[in-house]
C-alpha cells in the first residue's frame, strides 16, 4: 500500500495544511467538498493540492508529516517551490 504527505493551499497561497493519507485522490476531494464543515480546511478554504510525497511505509509517512508540520511557513514554501513553483492545483493531474 502506498501513503502520501500532502500540503494543500487556498487560492490566494495564505493558508496551508499538510496531511498524510493512504488514498490521495479520496482524501483531497473530501476536502474540496468541505466533508466536515467545521474543518480547519472548510473553514479557510484550503482545497488545492500543491504538492504531495509518496511513502511505501505509513510510519514514514507519519514522520514526515510530523516534520513538516514542525517547520516554520517559510521552510514549507521552499519544499512546495521545489515540486511545484507556480503552486498549480495537482489534483486534476491525479484524475488522469
Amino acid at each position: 500500500m502506498q501513503y502520501y504527505v500532502y500540503i494543500l493551499s487556498n487560492a490566494t497561497k495564505t493558508v496551508i495544511y499538510t496531511g498524510v493519507t493512504n488514498d490521495l485522490v479520496r482524501r483531497v476531494w473530501q476536502h474540496r467538498e468541505h466533508i466536515d464543515p467545521d474543518s480547519f480546511t472548510a473553514r479557510f478554504d484550503v482545497n488545492r493540492l500543491v504538492f504531495y510525497e509518496v511513502y511505501e511505509d505509513v510510519q514514514a509517512a507519519i514522520a514526515r508529516e510530523k516534520q513538516i508540520k514542525s517547520w516554520n511557513r517559510k521552510r514549507k514554501n521552499a519544499l512546495v517551490n521545489g515540486m511545484n513553483p507556480k503552486w498549480v492545483d495537482l489534483y486534476p493531474s491525479l484524475l488522469g
